[in-house]
């Protein structure tokens, strides 16, 4: 049987997902936020279009990079909190791709109630993993992530009125977070700079 041995990689593609999930929460919590540009058909199948490849791809890719790159091939060293971050970016690019989908045919988006459940229970243990890792500056994408779900599921309910508005503020508020993140990997690992992430 043949072995091959891939060296280590210092090169994480977070900041992929990173700039992909925070441009769909600009783009979604923006227009949300502010009502511009109002919503009819043609918005609703742009807003979906950039739905399914910024957050729903570029987060999709980074999970199955990760995932890839620690259970096949061991380029990224023994990091279990990765592990996390794989879980995460790919749970997240798939769920991103059906609410893509979802608003670019124009179908209810009610039953996002119940998946928000799901993913603000994913999104805690990723403040429990990252804050147990020490790793502050990612444990802080989770609780913008902890608390765009926890007000979207009873806002789909219909027990929130007003959520809508919360659910963009956390998203924009995100969003800022993410495009923060996204340089300081960037910087980091291109120049060797040592910003908090």
């Amino acid at each position: 049987m043949t072995t091959f041995v891939f060296p280590p990689s210092t090169y994480l593609p977070v900041a992929i997902g990173f700039f992909g999930l925070g441009t769909g929460y600009f783009i979604w919590g923006g227009q949300a936020l502010t009502g511009y540009p109002a919503p009819s058909p043609e918005v609703n199948r742009t807003m979906g279009m950039w739905g399914l490849w910024m957050p729903g791809f570029m987060q999709f890719t980074t999970g199955i990079v990760l995932l890839i790159g620690l259970t096949w091939f061991n380029v990224f060293g023994h990091t279990p909190p990765l592990y996390m971050a794989a879980l995460a970016f790919t749970a997240f690019g798939i769920h991103w791709f059906a609410m893509a989908h979802r608003r670019f045919i124009g179908s209810s988006e009610l039953p996002d109630a119940w998946m928000a459940i799901a993913f603000f229970i994913l999104s805690v243990l990723g403040v429990v993993i990252f804050i147990a890792a020490k790793d502050v500056p990612v444990a802080i994408v989770f609780i913008g992530l902890s608390l765009i779900y926890l007000t979207e599921s009873p806002t789909r309910f219909g027990v929130l009125p007003g959520g809508a508005k919360l659910v963009a503020i956390w998203q924009l508020l995100t969003g800022i977070w993410l495009m923060y993140m996204t340089w300081a990997v960037a910087l980091n690992i291109s120049l060797g700079a040592h910003l908090w992430v």
